[in-house]
């Protein structure tokens, strides 16, 4: 069945701003949302996810009760809950096979189904800008298009995407959101930063920059996030790309030079660095060729954890 709009199929291909426009309440809620101030998510019960990334947990989770993203510029965060039993997917979304990944986020919900619960599949898309190259506009299509071709009716609740979250400045086009949080025992969404974007933050972004596919990264039902065994190919030239200034990089490197967060480049350099000094992975970063462990300690902070056998 289709994507909907307050019970009404929506009708594509249309552009964001057509679709808000043809729904006023898609456009109030877009507006709230662009209108919030940021809050800074801390560490405790949060579990981060990165570029090409998902999450699913439901409010059952006894460890995590925010999952979160940012640094999105072109790209979009897109979260799909499950209103009978609270199971709620977030993940970050780059454009680069969202044909594979819209099943992929739609599995995870299903995983936790329980059809003694009834309630609906919500889904709410945020992020990108009117950038120069439309890359925005081009993965909002492909991810309302993918979510049109699903079996299950999917109700489309925020739509904050594109030229719905830009901004113009000195003729410059930038995204008013860059990130969002969503509190899984409440289902409340809203605009966030994150300070402490671990476990194993660079390992992580290697896998992303290298090429790697949208994974999940958590275990619900053990409570664990679970990290590789990752593979990947050197990076090429990165000595090269080490020796640029900071402006060569951002250039080079980005999707949207100029509407990047200040700490990009600095990013960016820290992950190049760790693919100089792991151009393939090995034993020393998964030993046994085994996938790292991390599970919330009473703190509410990630400890790893071994777990032999695993």
């Amino acid at each position: 069945m289709p994507l909907l709009v307050e019970g009404r199929r929506v009708r594509l291909p249309q552009s964001a701003g057509d679709l808000v426009r043809a729904h006023p309440r898609l456009e109030e809620r877009a507006r709230l949302l662009r209108g919030q101030s940021v809050q800074q998510v801390g560490p405790q019960g949060l579990l981060y996810v990165q570029q090409r990334e998902l999450a699913v947990t439901s409010p059952k989770d006894g460890s995590i009760s925010i999952l979160g993203s940012d640094d999105a510029t072109t790209c979009h965060i897109v979260v799909l809950r499950h209103t009978g039993n609270g199971a709620t997917c977030l993940t970050h979304c780059d454009g680069t096979d969202t044909k594979a990944e819209v099943p992929l986020i739609m599995s995870s919900i299903k995983s936790f189904s329980d059809h003694a619960q009834g309630g609906r599949l919500e889904v709410h898309l945020v992020g990108g800008f009117s950038d120069d190259r439309q890359l925005s506009q081009k993965l909002t299509h492909q991810l309302l298009s993918e979510f049109d071709r699903q079996e299950e009716d999917i109700h489309l609740v925020t739509l904050c995407v594109t030229e719905l979250n830009d901004r113009e400045e000195n003729e410059n086009h930038f995204p008013i959101i860059y990130g969002i949080a969503v509190n899984i025992k409440t289902a409340e969404i809203y605009r966030a930063s994150f300070p402490d974007r671990g476990p194993e933050e660079e390992l992580r972004a290697a896998r992303a920059l290298t090429g790697g596919p949208m994974i999940s990264i958590y275990d619900a039902e053990t409570e664990q996030l679970r990290i590789g065994p990752y593979s990947w190919m050197p990076f090429p030239h990165v000595d090269f790309w080490l020796q640029q200034d900071d402006q060569q990089i951002l250039e080079n490197l980005s999707t949207s030079p100029l509407a990047e967060p200040p700490h990009f480049v600095q990013h960016i350099r820290s992950t190049l660095m760790f693919l100089k000094k792991h151009p393939s992975p090995t034993s020393a970063l998964f030993p046994g060729n085994k996938a790292l462990l991390y599970k919330k300690n009473e703190g509410g902070l990630w400890e790893k954890i071994s777990c032999p056998g695993s």
